[in-house]
């Protein structure tokens, strides 16, 4: 089995030697150089050709997204960033996202983080994810016409709404799709994310200023309206009940599912258990299997309609996968159709 090459860059010499050492303690992963800053990494990632790049956020001469721009336009390399936990550190990791980053690690200390040692472990699962992950170059996504598809009709009168869940790569494929879902959906959008607590909240800052429609940061007890998109904080799982005939959404600290919390199962399986409305499921990029016995639940209703990521489209095609595997998935759709194909299932 090959080693996974692994280009480490970060301003401080005590950061980069300790990545170095978490990552090498693994015989599946080989640190074949480092870098001091942006311009460094994308001049070293041309040289050693690595296959993934662990990518700090804030350095001179070139920042992490401005290395990152650089090396998605030179030499596209899957890229992990390395964030502090705050308002700005959360910002622009999800600004990296969007630019092509496949995930990201929190340091839980700041930016010099004296206890990365105890996400060692996360830290490497990300590596090897990333190194088996596709990066998706918008301009080079595959192109077609949506077939027309049969399936029953939704009553104008039945309330409708729509349900994602997603993991890796889901940032940039969020913003694809929600920029261009329009205000008069009639149906408000639920999603869970994958994602740390704090992160969450700048997912959907982030979000909210790109998109027509309102994006939140959902809290407990808030009333689900059309043409509002919620997400579910890190940490918390949410679910979707009905109360006094309207639907709400509730945030618990239950114990995690499929190692997640918020999980896409979670989610799924509350909102099939609502005693009417029309429901549109996706699955999107990720990995591992979250959502796919919910669907199973879901489907249960005749007005739930199912999509699935495309697997050319997604950084990661566990979860799209393992939905269609259930059988339960009406149609795979291109990431760049999905809005389109939610807009006209409503």
């Amino acid at each position: 089995m090959n080693q996974i090459k692994v280009l480490v860059v970060d301003d401080s010499a005590f950061m980069r030697k300790v990545v170095t050492d978490i990552l090498q303690s693994d015989p599946a992963i080989l640190v074949v150089g480092t870098a001091r800053n942006g311009e460094d990494a994308a001049l070293k990632n041309l040289k050693l050709k690595p296959d993934v790049i662990t990518m700090d956020v804030e350095m001179p001469v070139l920042d992490g997204l401005g290395a990152l721009k650089r090396i998605m336009k030179e030499r596209p390399t899957p890229v992990v960033m390395v964030s502090s936990q705050t308002k700005i550190g959360g910002h622009t990791t999800m600004l990296a996202m969007e630019h092509g980053a496949v995930d990201f690690v929190s340091k839980t200390s700041g930016s010099i983080s004296l206890d990365l040692f105890t996400i060692a472990e996360l830290l490497k699962e990300k590596i090897k994810l990333a190194a088996g992950a596709t990066v998706v170059i918008p301009d080079e996504m595959p192109k077609r016409d949506l077939p027309t598809v049969l399936m029953p009709p939704m009553a104008s009168q039945i309330r409708k709404l729509v349900a994602i869940g997603v993991s890796t790569g889901g940032p940039k494929a969020l913003k694809e799709v929600l920029m261009n879902i329009p205000t008069t959906l009639p149906a408000p959008i639920v999603i869970v994310q994958h994602m740390p607590q704090g992160f969450t909240k700048s997912l959907a800052d982030r979000l909210n200023t790109l998109c027509d429609i309102h994006v939140k940061e959902a809290s407990d007890g808030d009333i689900l309206e059309k043409g509002t998109t919620y997400i579910a904080p890190g940490g918390k799982h949410m679910q979707v009940l009905e109360q006094s005939g309207e639907w709400i959404c509730r945030l618990t600290t239950a114990p995690v599912v499929n190692g997640h919390r918020p999980s896409v199962d979670v989610l799924f399986h509350s909102i099939a258990k609502l005693k009417e409305g029309a429901v549109v499921a996706v699955v999107m990029t990720g990995m591992g299997s979250d959502g796919s016995e919910g669907l199973k639940q879901l489907k249960e209703n005749p007005y739930c309609r199912s999509l699935a990521q495309s697997e050319e489209t997604s950084v990661v095609f566990g979860m799209p996968k393992m939905a269609i595997r259930t059988t339960k998935v009406d149609e795979v759709v291109h990431l760049q159709d999905l809005a389109k194909r939610i807009v006209s299932s409503c």
